[in-house]
């Protein structure tokens, strides 16, 4: 039972295309607020959300909780990004020395993916070792990563580089094979996915 928060993409798809995605960092808890206020300036956003069992002294609830804590992922002009920045309870956007950086299509595709797919997932602390595999089945059938432990297959983590977070699905077995890496792989902007 995982939900997002997102918000339609533009009409107009050749402005859209010159958008990128970036990770725009929140006060901590307000990024669902956030999320409404991007949606609200008719930005693009996106917040993947999981769902667990919190326990208190009197009951036990299941609540929403976003995969990348403090962060939204909001597509937008980064020369235009003053509105942004100026939405209450927004600290900022994630970046090198001040300058943004964009999040890689990519890994905004899988996470969307992921977070489609019906499958549990959970945020994993970050991770970036072991083996290029491709996902041969399932609704995740076709996205790339890195497996950690190849005894361990069952879960899949993808990692967002500019954010240093990962987020974990459940897969099956099965579905995992070894691949060759790249021609020309990325230091920081390529998905990362490792089994547990």
């Amino acid at each position: 039972m995982k939900t997002m928060i997102e918000v339609d993409a533009p009409a107009d798809r050749t402005i859209a295309d010159r958008l990128s995605w970036f990770a725009v960092r929140t006060k901590t808890t307000h990024e669902k607020r956030v999320a409404s206020l991007l949606n609200y300036q008719d930005y693009e956003c996106f917040l993947p959300l999981y769902t667990c069992r919190h326990c208190w002294s009197d009951r036990i609830k299941e609540v929403q909780l976003p995969l990348f804590p403090a962060y939204v992922f909001c597509r937008f002009n980064v020369h235009a990004r003053g509105p942004i920045l100026k939405t209450p309870s927004v600290i900022g956007i994630a970046g090198i020395a001040g300058k943004p950086i964009p999040v890689d299509n990519n890994e905004i595709a899988a996470i969307q993916r992921i977070n489609g797919s019906g499958l549990g997932v959970s945020p994993h602390p970050f991770l970036q070792i072991g083996h290029r595999v491709r996902i041969e089945g399932g609704p995740l059938e076709g996205l790339e990563g890195i497996i950690d432990d190849v005894r361990r297959r069952n879960r899949l983590i993808v990692s967002v580089g500019l954010l240093q977070r990962s987020v974990a699905v459940q897969i099956d077995t099965g579905w995992v094979t070894p691949i060759s890496p790249p021609a020309n792989p990325s230091p920081y902007h390529k998905p990362v996915w490792l089994p547990l």
